[in-house]
């Protein structure tokens, strides 16, 4: 519809606005957006609780100051008594494991994780141990849990491509494995002292498959395995250093974004591929792929 008129009547402008695709009222009165600024305050970041705790912004513009009235964020309280004991049964376990055998079993008899209860099964790993490149995860979802292996939902299928654009797969040359092993229920991030219980199994892990490469996936297995406070948006993409008592030298890791956050973010999906040609790259370097 077009207005011949000067001066239309209501009915042919509320045409206009239906044909040009304007068929809804969101307000009474119009919103003068000049005046939001002074009214918006440090808006919450929906990846932060994905990504490691630290707010994304897109294309690394710097984040609006924080009110003073907030709080500052408090330091995770220490384990309690009965977590403290379970971690020295966590530490002891997995240094007397072996092998993998060995460590699946010492996994599956520690007791110090409730998420033992509420899960399925446990997830240990997929892929071939023998790869030269191991992928470390988060946590199990429901169909990790329902299948007992790692990265085998619609994330798993994306990761999946992920590996094949670069020639990778995880029947001949890539291993996986989770820091955490059971699903925590409702799919939620794992706490703070699960990761902590986790942690000594996922290093012995690493250990005892000992790969050329190791990538971590998405900001909890990053700021576990690194040590850092930095969330995976600055992380992600820099070539590190993992170490631990168990290996002979530093293995080169590479933190990336989970493939998770991928299908619920598909803009960040040109970093993953600018991550995954320097995974390709650093491959080339040590000849493991041609």
């Amino acid at each position: 519809m077009t207005l011949n008129d000067e001066n239309p009547s209501l009915p042919e402008l509320l045409q206009l606005y239906i044909d040009s695709g304007a068929d809804e009222a969101i307000g009474d009165e119009p919103i003068d957006r000049t005046l939001l600024a002074d009214k918006v305050m440090a808006f919450p970041q929906a990846a932060a609780a994905e990504e490691g705790g630290e707010a994304y912004v897109p294309g690394n513009r710097p984040l609006p100051a924080m009110p003073a009235t907030l709080a500052v964020p408090k330091a995770p309280p220490p384990l309690d008594i009965g977590a403290a004991e379970a971690m020295g049964d966590a530490r002891l376990l997995a240094a007397g494991a072996k092998t993998l055998d060995e460590l699946q079993a010492a996994l599956q008899g520690f007791k110090g994780l409730a998420l033992q209860r509420t899960a399925t099964q446990m997830v240990f790993c997929d892929g071939n141990p023998a790869a030269r490149v191991m992928l470390v995860g988060e946590a199990p979802g429901a169909d990790e849990d329902r299948m007992g292996k790692p990265f085998v939902g619609m994330s798993g299928q994306l990761l999946d491509k992920m590996l094949a654009s670069i020639g990778l797969n995880r029947d001949e040359n890539v291993y996986i494995s989770n820091i955490i092993n059971w699903r925590p229920p409702g799919n939620r991030a794992p706490t703070d002292s699960e990761v902590a219980l986790s942690l000594p199994f996922i290093l012995r892990h690493i250990e005892l498959v000992n790969p050329a490469v190791v990538v971590f996936l998405g900001g909890v297995t990053a700021k576990a395995l690194t040590g850092s406070s930095n969330g995976i948006t600055r992380l992600r993409g820099k070539w590190l250093e993992h170490v631990s008592e168990g290996l002979k030298s530093p293995i080169p890791a590479l933190p990336m974004f989970h493939p998770a956050y991928l299908l619920r973010s598909p803009a960040e999906k040109r970093h993953a591929w600018a991550d995954l040609l320097k995974l390709k790259a650093k491959l080339k370097e040590l000849g493991i792929i041609t």
